[in-house]
């Protein structure tokens, strides 16, 4: 009677834990990608700060410090060198929308020639200037949620370096499994993480130097500037490079330059629209051993669970379940004799 009473005990409080647990997710799950980007922080970067405060002797809290500063000004330099260089485009397209939409509707024109679709029709082409409009509350809106969680970031960061051996420690002896197992998630989870926060740069930057290439070839001026635009926006699968090279192309289009505007939009969309899916296939199977359909599929998975971070967390999800399975296999499945 009295060990039913303790399992009926630890049940009770078992449930009250996940409870508590799913009510905080829930609180703070707007934060989740500012505690992935400390988390992934963390990893690429604890040899190094470990290293640092009990080899050299450095101060924990100072080193931490001086880690977030660094971190602050690699982010803040391209996002400020990003707003400089975006800011004054959007205002030229919202002081010449009437050319702007003289762009949309050339290009409508030129995508029923070659596929016999209409893409924009009179109607909606006029709700563009609108959409656009409205769009500028939900823009601002989002960055709000970004410096947030930068800001949730640097802060858990910085607990995370002057007690990280101490988390480490928690977190391993929540973990129900044996020492290799758990062992084998750890590295797998550093292995992920590395490959991921190496290779999603490396394919930003090969697609802004594909895109600098086209629009030079089809005479855009400042074709380095909005080639590195490009491969900033290149960060978002799918839609990150027509954020870019859709306006531009339109912009040529108003301009009346159409022969130019017909190949760069061709150039964008076969060149520079692929070189994503084959740089991220070849070099992250190259620089991490990732099979390509973990990198797509988590990518895609990834960012609907945890937003930008997905890139990185998206593909671990994956390999988890992979890994998991293999590890319920070798502990708790008997083979048959």
């Amino acid at each position: 009677m009295t060990q039913f009473n303790n399992q009926i005990r630890q049940i009770v409080l078992l449930i009250i834990i996940a409870f508590l647990g799913f009510l905080i997710f829930k609180e703070l799950y707007i934060f989740l990608p500012g505690l992935l980007g400390a988390l992934t922080t963390y990893i690429l970067t604890r040899d190094f700060y470990f290293n640092l405060v009990e080899k050299k002797k450095w101060h924990p809290g100072p080193t931490a410090l001086f880690f977030i500063v660094v971190f602050v000004a690699l982010i803040a330099a391209p996002l400020y060198y990003t707003f400089i260089l975006v800011s004054p485009k959007i205002s030229l397209l919202f002081s010449h929308a009437d050319e702007f939409l003289g762009g949309v509707q050339a290009l409508s024109d030129q995508i029923k020639k070659f596929s016999g679709q209409e893409l924009f029709n009179s109607n909606n082409i006029a709700s563009i200037q609108t959409r656009l409009t409205n769009y500028i509350p939900t823009f601002l809106n989002s960055s709000a949620t970004i410096l947030s969680n930068l800001l949730v970031m640097f802060f858990v960061l910085y607990f995370m370096f002057t007690n990280g051996k101490l988390m480490e420690e928690s977190v391993r002896k929540l973990i129900p499994l044996n020492e290799d197992s758990i062992e084998t998630l750890t590295k797998e989870t550093t292995h992920m993480v590395k490959a991921n926060a190496i290779g999603i740069p490396l394919i930003s930057l090969i697609q802004g130097i594909t895109a600098s290439i086209g629009y030079s070839i089809f005479g855009l001026s400042d074709a380095v500037m909005w080639g590195f635009l490009t491969g900033i926006f290149a960060f978002f699968p799918i839609v990150g490079t027509m954020m870019i090279w859709v306006p531009l192309v339109i912009f040529m289009y108003a301009q009346g330059n159409t022969a130019p505007a017909t190949g760069m939009m061709l150039y964008s969309l076969i060149v520079t629209g692929n070189i994503d899916y084959l740089a991220r296939v070849t070099l992250m199977n190259k620089i991490g051993h990732v099979h390509p359909l973990i990198t797509v599929f988590g990518v895609i998975v990834g960012l609907q669970l945890f937003g930008f971070m997905g890139f990185i967390f998206g593909p671990l999800v994956f390999s988890y379940a992979i890994i998991l399975m293999k590890i319920y296999a070798n502990e708790f499945v008997k083979p048959y004799n």
